[in-house]
C-alpha cells in the first residue's frame, strides 16, 4: 500500500471514531439529564452537598481541589494535546486524521473531477476533468454527497448533546424535537458551507487545532516535517506533480517549512509515481538538521 491509502485508513478510521464515541457513550453531554458522560460513567465534580454546607477553611478547601482536580485540570490537559501533537509531529493531525480535512479533501476531489479545477473559484488547472460516464458518475456521487453527508453528519455529531437512541429514533418516526432539528440543520449548514466554499482556508486561518498546531510546530526542532533531498535536485523532471498534488498550496520544492504543511505526504506519493516507486525525492524527517543523500556504494 502506497502512503495515500495509508492516510485514507486512518481518516476513515478516526471518522468512524469520532462517529460512534458519542453511540457508544465514551464522550458525550446529555442535555436532557445534564450530565457529562465518559467511558459510560457520568463525570461529576464528586461533591456532595454537604461539602457546600461546610463553611470552613478546610471545606472551602476540597472543594477548589475537586473543581481544580474534576474541571480544570481536565480541560488543560485537553488544551495541551494539540499544541504537543504540533511540537512533535507538526500538523500531522490535520492531514492524517481530522474529520474536516477529509471532508475539504473529498470536495477537493470532486471539484477537480467535474471542472479540472481543485476549487471551484480557481484559475489554475490541477487536473483533467472526468468525461462521458465517468464525468455522469461523479455528478451523482457529488449530489448524493451534498445531500446526504451534511444530515448524516449532522445527525452523528448531535449525538453529542442529545441521546443517540433518541436521535434515530426521532428519524425513524420523523418526529423530531426542536433541539434536535436544530442540531442536525445547524451542523449540515455548517459541512455545506464550509466544504463548498471556504474549505482549507478554513484549516490555514481559523481552525483553533491547526493553528496550535502550525505554532509548536514552527518553533519546535523536533517536529515532523517532509524535506526534499537536495542532494539529487538533478533528478527532479519539473512535472510540478508535487504542487498539483498538494491541496494546501504548499510548494514542496522550496525546501523550507511552511507553517501551512500537514504532512500529508501527497508530494511525496506524487514524486515516487513520476521518478519510479521508492525513488522519489521528498521524505519525511524529524527536526531541521539537513541530511546527506546516499548513493550506492556510499557505506
Amino acid at each position: 500500500m502506497n502512503i495515500i491509502t495509508y492516510r485514507r485508513i486512518t481518516q476513515i478510521s478516526f471518522i468512524l471514531l469520532v462517529f460512534l464515541m458519542p453511540v457508544l457513550n465514551i464522550f458525550r453531554y446529555d442535555t436532557a439529564t445534564k450530565e457529562l458522560i465518559i467511558f459510560g460513567q457520568i463525570w461529576g465534580l464528586g461533591l456532595k452537598q454537604t461539602f457546600y454546607a461546610d463553611h470552613s477553611l478546610s471545606g472551602a478547601s476540597h472543594v477548589a481541589l475537586q473543581f481544580f482536580l474534576k474541571a480544570i485540570l481536565p480541560w488543560l490537559v485537553f488544551l495541551a494535546i494539540f499544541p504537543l501533537l504540533g511540537f512533535l509531529t507538526g500538523r500531522l493531525f490535520c492531514g492524517w486524521l481530522c474529520p474536516e480535512g477529509t471532508l475539504f479533501e473529498l470536495a477537493d476531489h470532486l471539484t477537480l473531477r467535474l471542472t479540472g479545477r481543485r476549487v471551484l473559484f480557481g484559475k489554475s488547472s490541477n487536473g483533467h476533468r472526468a468525461s462521458g460516464s465517468r464525468r455522469a458518475l461523479y455528478i451523482l456521487i457529488t449530489i448524493v454527497s451534498i445531500v446526504g453527508l451534511p444530515l448524516f453528519g449532522g445527525a452523528a455529531l448531535t449525538g453529542y448533546l442529545v441521546a443517540p437512541k433518541t436521535i434515530w429514533s426521532q428519524i425513524v418516526n420523523w418526529d423530531f424535537t426542536f433541539g434536535v432539528k436544530a442540531g442536525i440543520i445547524g451542523v449540515s449548514i455548517y459541512m455545506l458551507i464550509t466544504s463548498i466554499f471556504i474549505r482549507h482556508s478554513l484549516c490555514k486561518y481559523v481552525c483553533a487545532a491547526g493553528l496550535m498546531q502550525m505554532l509548536f510546530g514552527w518553533v519546535s526542532p523536533v517536529s515532523l516535517r517532509i524535506r526534499m533531498d537536495a542532494g539529487r535536485l538533478e533528478e527532479c523532471t519539473n512535472c510540478r506533480g508535487c504542487e498539483k498534488a498538494c491541496f494546501m498550496n504548499v510548494l514542496p520544492r522550496m525546501n523550507k517549512r511552511d507553517i501551512s504543511c500537514v504532512n500529508c505526504g501527497a508530494c511525496i506519493a506524487a514524486c515516487h509515481k513520476e521518478l519510479g516507486r521508492g525513488k522519489g525525492l521528498f521524505h519525511f524527517q524529524a527536526g531541521e538538521k539537513e541530511q546527506l543523500s546516499r548513493h550506492p556504494g556510499c557505506s
